[in-house]
């Protein structure tokens, strides 16, 4: 049966990075996330695709040796590769639509 999750810009978690699971894909979550403070840098041990849905998020990520990063506003995406070092910033109140590997970081 399909399902209707709607009102996102309310959701709020009772912790930074808390999050709702929506479904899971072949082994993939799908999870709305609520934070209001940074995450820790990280690499995933899978590809990971990152939607701002609402807020701004600053994406902190490693390239060649030098940090770099990229102010992502609402319906930005972010794709981090297997190895991709990266971290999340939001400015103020974000949610996120996270899209990841089952059991990954």
């Amino acid at each position: 049966m399909p399902r209707f999750f709607k009102d996102t810009a309310s959701f709020r978690a009772d912790r930074a990075w808390g999050a709702r699971d929506l479904t899971e894909v072949e082994g993939a979550t799908v999870r709305l996330h609520w934070t209001d403070k940074p995450y820790k840098w990280h690499c995933n041990d899978g590809a990971e695709a990152f939607v701002v849905l609402h807020g701004q998020v600053d994406m902190f990520y490693r390239e060649g040796g030098e940090e770099r990063c990229v102010r992502l506003a609402p319906s930005d995406v972010f794709i981090a590769d297997v190895g991709d070092e990266h971290v999340a910033h939001p400015i103020g109140e974000a949610r996120i639509l996270v899209v990841e590997r089952k059991g990954s970081v």
